[in-house]
């Protein structure tokens, strides 16, 4: 499998810089298309809106979310004016409450989606729902791209965060393409479960997998040594010098993850380096 289309959506220019410089640079190496959604949020919440409120306020709230998607569009048709690399965009206007249905059924045509950092010091908080929507609703791979973060095409050295669920082997399988090309590949277990199906052999089932399609692969099973697990998954990769994470996404439920946490959610918050994602 090739990525032959990427996708990506921009709802402020300052958060969409990082996954836009990278998803053209993936495009120029790969021979890829990349599809941009432009998007004005109308952030209006009509039930809660304060008392005496009017159509007219409603409709301009609207007309502004408009402009947005209307400006956010030329300004990226612009921008790739000049771009040696195949690519459309479109706009769209949304509710808060209602991006999911415009980017998943965009993202659900995309091999990749190419997305902004959803947490961090002004990220708008619909960064959050528009990357979970192509991973969800979209069922497509997401590689977040931190903020700040220089593009780049080739990653030589990734870490896998392997928990044995499906959400993990979903993500191995569709990162296979980058997997193969990486020089060396970590496979890192963190307090791996005394009585799992793998108690014996940990990793050694997905390293066997791995080898099959040419991956230079290495076990490293991990002590819990901080008080969360996307912490250890964080300091193995900055202590190998990885260019990326590749791991399953929102193993336990969203609302969990947001109310106590989880690997997830910890990584995504202080990722400095991209990270693929699979639910």
């Amino acid at each position: 499998m090739a990525y032959k289309t990427l996708f990506t959506a921009v709802t402020d220019p300052a958060a969409a810089a990082a996954p836009l410089a990278m998803a053209k640079a993936l495009c120029r190496a790969w021979d890829a298309h990349l599809d941009v959604l432009t998007m004005g949020i109308d952030r209006t919440q009509t039930g809660y809106y304060y008392a005496g409120a009017n159509a007219m306020v409603l409709q301009e709230t609207l007309q502004r979310a408009q402009r947005e998607a209307t400006d956010l569009e030329t300004e990226i048709r612009e921008e790739f004016k000049a771009e040696d690399v195949l690519w459309n965009v479109e706009s769209a206007v949304a509710a808060i409450a209602d991006l999911g249905r415009h980017v998943a059924g965009r993202a659900r045509f995309a091999d990749l989606a190419v997305m902004a950092q959803p947490y961090g010091e002004g990220a708008g908080v619909e960064l959050e729902p528009v990357l979970e929507a192509a991973l969800f609703d979209g069922d497509t791979s997401v590689l977040m791209v931190p903020a700040g973060y220089e593009p780049k095409t080739e990653f030589k050295r990734i870490v896998i965060g392997w928990n044995e669920s499906k959400e993990a082997l979903n993500a191995v399988r569709r990162a296979l393409p980058l997997l193969k090309k990486a020089e060396f590949v970590s496979i890192a277990i963190i307090n791996p479960p005394t009585h799992g199906p793998e108690r014996s052999d940990p990793g050694g089932r997905l390293s066997e997998y791995l080898s099959r399609h040419g991956v230079h692969v290495e076990i490293s099973v991990l002590a819990k040594t901080m008080p969360r697990i996307s912490d250890v998954l964080a300091r193995h990769a900055e202590d190998i010098s990885a260019d990326m994470v590749v791991m399953g996404a929102y193993g336990h439920s969203r609302f969990r993850e947001a109310i106590l946490g989880g690997a997830t959610r910890g990584i995504l918050e202080n990722a400095k380096l991209p990270i693929f994602l699979s639910h």
